[in-house]
């Protein structure tokens, strides 16, 4: 049977397409189809033993079956306006190309028992320091796959309230495309009754949950070099 496998970021680049198909035998699972991987494109070989597998927008372990009919996607750890019916309190999530206007996004998880809103904005900075990278940033390339990427979101949201019940609203933010020096990238916003109650420690945890979880890279364009820069971090079938 052939699977279709959608690539992002570095594996799109080194595969020259952002999707590619191969064949596997039934009954096939994610080992199997990542040594299938590794025969039809060699390209792809240095990069399977780090490279993360989704099976229908959740990840998947090598043990996960997969199939013809499932939606399959194939990338390096991540680097760090929609809504969900069956969440319980007020919730922005949005991937986006566009700027994004913080005063909207806080009239969307406010309210009148809302009296603080704790949050944290991410810009692209110059100057990087940080060793493989270039020393002087021209621009940021920000790619997500989007629809998995708002679905972890909203599970960012879920964790964010089984810790901190007090928290009401919940406002995530990522910026895709070619972002320049100063523009913002991410946005993480709490809001609650009180300062109190969990809000800076919970977009804390929101910020750093995004960039273990939520399927975004960014490539790091210099003068002389552009590089995508993956993290460090490898989710598992538990972090679904």
């Amino acid at each position: 049977m052939e699977i279709q496998i959608k690539l992002f970021a570095t594996l799109k680049d080194k595969a020259g397409s952002n999707k590619i198909t191969v064949s596997v035998t039934e009954p096939a699972t994610v080992a199997t189809l990542l040594e299938a991987v590794g025969a039809a494109y060699p390209a792809l070989q240095s990069s399977l033993p780090i490279a993360l597998v989704s099976v229908n927008k959740s990840f998947a372990g090598k043990e996960t079956a997969v199939s013809p009919h499932d939606e399959v996607a194939m990338f390096p750890p991540v680097s760090g306006g929609s809504g969900d019916d069956d969440l319980p309190h007020p919730t922005y999530f949005a991937v986006t190309t566009e700027p994004f206007d913080i005063s909207a996004i806080h009239a969307c998880i406010g309210g009148p028992e809302i009296g603080a809103i704790a949050s944290f904005t991410g810009f692209v900075r110059g100057q990087t320091q940080r060793d493989g990278l270039p020393l002087e940033t021209m621009f940021l390339e920000y790619e997500a796959y989007s629809e998995m990427a708002e679905l972890k979101m909203a599970q960012i949201a879920r964790e964010i309230w089984q810790k901190w019940p007090l928290v009401k609203g919940v406002a995530i933010v990522q910026r895709i495309g070619r972002l320049d020096i100063g523009q913002h990238t991410t946005f993480v916003a709490c809001a609650s009754g009180h300062r109190d109650q969990g809000i800076f420690d919970a977009a804390r945890y929101g910020i750093d949950r995004l960039k273990e979880i939520v399927p975004v890279w960014k490539k790091e364009v210099g003068e002389d070099q552009s590089i995508w820069v993956e993290g460090d971090y490898r989710p598992t079938e538990a972090d679904n």
